[in-house]
This record gives C-alpha cells, sequence and structure tokens, in this order.
C-alpha cells in the first residue's frame, strides 16, 4: 500500500512540472474581471497564448512556475491519495462484479470518493497554491494580491489569522469538481484498459488509447467547474464584507448575473490544455511505474 501511494504522488508531480504554467495562466484568466461587467475592466490576458507573452514579459519567465512548490505537494497530496486509494481497490478486486468482470459503477463510485478524500485533505495547500500563482505585477495583477513569501509562510499567516476553518476555506466548492473529474476520468481508464486487454498482443500505443480516452472523457465533465474552484478561495477586496461568495451556488449567481454565461467559462482554453496533456502524464507515469514496480518485484 505504500508504494501505492508513493507511486501515484510520484506521477502526479512528474506531470505538474510540465503543466504548472498553465495553471498559472488558467488562475489568472479566471481571476481577471472577477464580479466586473464585460468591458468595463482592462483585460491583461486576452487569451492563452497572450497570457503567456504577458506574464513572460512583465513578471519574468519565472513566474511562470509560480506555486510550483505547492502545486507539487498538492499533486503529491490529492494525486498519492486518490490513485493510490483507486489503485488498492483495483488490486483488492472491489470494482468487479462476482462474476469477475469490471464494474463501470463501482470504478465511478470508486473514483469519486477517492478524488473527494484526496482533494478535501489537500485543499488548504491548494488554496495557497492559488493565491502565489495569482501573484503579480501591479500593471497586470487580477484578484486580490496577497504579500505572501511562500508556502510555509503562507500556511502559517493564514491559519494564526483564520484558523482551520481559514485553511479549508473553499473546500466545498471544489469537491464537485473533483467527483465529476476523478469518477469518469477513472472509470474511463479502467473501462477502456480493460477493454484492450481482452485483445491479444496489446502494445504501447494501445495501452495508451486509454489513458487519451480517460483525458477527453474528464476534460468534458468538467466545463464550467474549473472557475468556481478557483474563486471561492479569494476574499472580498472590501474587508467589511468578509468573503466574496457565501457558497458555491452563490457563487455561481453572481459570476452569471454580472459577467454574463460566457464569464462561467473564464480561462477555460488554459484549462483544456492543462488538463488534456496533465491527465495522459500522470496516468502514464501512474501505469508505468505500476508496472515495472509489480513486474520486478514478482
Amino acid at each position: 500500500p505504500t508504494m501505492d501511494f508513493l507511486m501515484s504522488g510520484l506521477a502526479a508531480c512528474g506531470a505538474c512540472l510540465f503543466t504548472n504554467p498553465l495553471e498559472v495562466v488558467k488562475t489568472r484568466m479566471q481571476l481577471q474581471g472577477e464580479l466586473q461587467a464585460p468591458g468595463s475592466y482592462q483585460r491583461h490576458y486576452r487569451n492563452v497564448f497572450h497570457a503567456f507573452i504577458t506574464i513572460g514579459k512583465v513578471d519574468g519567465l519565472a513566474a511562470l512556475q509560480k506555486g510550483l512548490a505547492p502545486a507539487l505537494l498538492y499533486q503529491f497530496l490529492m494525486n498519492g491519495i486518490r490513485l493510490g486509494t483507486y489503485g488498492l481497490a483495483e488490486a483488492k478486486g472491489y470494482l468487479h462484479t462476482t462474476e469477475g468482470t469490471h464494474s463501470p459503477i463501482r470504478s465511478a463510485a470508486a473514483g469519486a470518493l477517492a478524488g473527494v478524500l484526496g482533494a478535501y485533505l489537500g485543499s488548504p495547500i491548494y488554496m495557497v497554491k492559488t493565491h502565489l500563482q495569482a501573484q503579480a505585477a501591479s500593471e497586470i495583477a487580477v484578484g486580490h494580491q496577497y504579500k505572501h513569501q511562500g508556502m510555509f509562510q503562507a500556511l502559517t499567516e493564514i491559519g494564526q489569522k483564520h484558523g482551520l476553518v481559514g485553511l479549508w476555506r473553499g473546500a466545498v466548492g471544489g469537491l464537485p469538481r473533483v467527483i465529476a473529474g476523478s469518477s469518469t476520468q477513472l472509470c474511463t481508464f479502467s473501462s477502456t484498459k480493460d477493454l484492450i486487454t481482452q485483445w491479444e498482443n496489446i502494445n504501447l500505443p494501445l495501452n495508451n488509447c486509454t489513458i487519451i480516452m480517460a483525458g477527453v472523457a474528464k476534460n468534458i465533465s468538467l466545463v464550467g467547474q474549473n472557475l468556481i474552484s478557483t474563486r471561492p478561495l479569494q476574499p472580498s477586496p472590501q474587508p467589511l464584507r468578509g468573503l466574496m461568495y457565501r457558497g458555491v451556488l452563490d457563487a455561481l449567481l453572481q459570476t452569471a448575473r454580472t459577467e454574463g454565461i460566457f464569464g462561467m467559462y473564464k480561462g477555460i482554453g488554459a484549462s483544456y490544455f492543462r488538463l488534456g496533456p496533465h491527465t495522459i502524464l500522470s496516468l502514464f507515469f501512474w501505469d508505468q511505474l505500476r508496472f515495472l514496480y509489480y513486474t520486478y518485484t514478482k
């Protein structure tokens, strides 16, 4: 079990190294023009490619890897728990029926539960990651600007000011996204792999089809949900008002009312560009690490 969790966490960290710049872009685009009518604010980031150029030019190329430390830790915790728990359920045979066939319903339920467990426990790290990735030079700053000096300083400061409740701010708001994404991704991954492994002479390209199918399914399931996993982590710019949103539903309603329906999909381009490679890389690394480990330990 320890190796299952370790391999899962390492696989997610490997993917994160390549996709964190897209996470930075996605976060800033989602916070741009928050609760402001279209056309009433300056658009620092017009699209994914313009955002990359702008951040690199103003903040420097290193800024594209902002929040990398908490991003890696979050991936290690979240996906270590998520993929590790799911892998154990799979190894114990819980995802199969009494007849020995793969059960998509059990697979989806296990994926959802494993995702919720990992995401909730890692929520404080995700919040700090979001804060650090939003930090920018004043001329291209969006959203609330924190003055965190690093991950541990941020966690300490938030804990001292707001207690444990403050560390888990916005945690519940991100769970519907995790439930949809994790259950869809892992169920598709296992179902497709189960189908392909019934064929003879399976090779690497065929095995990669399972990973690509899982990535596509996860992307479709997360349309419109990524924005709400970022915004409730931000406080109101007016201190006396406390939190900007009272919950997930309030965040959805306020966004749609002030920014329009398309405001719900801010950063969707960066989100797709990130989710595809991240899903493919993390599942590929996870599958290969497990294959190597179980091959050479038997």
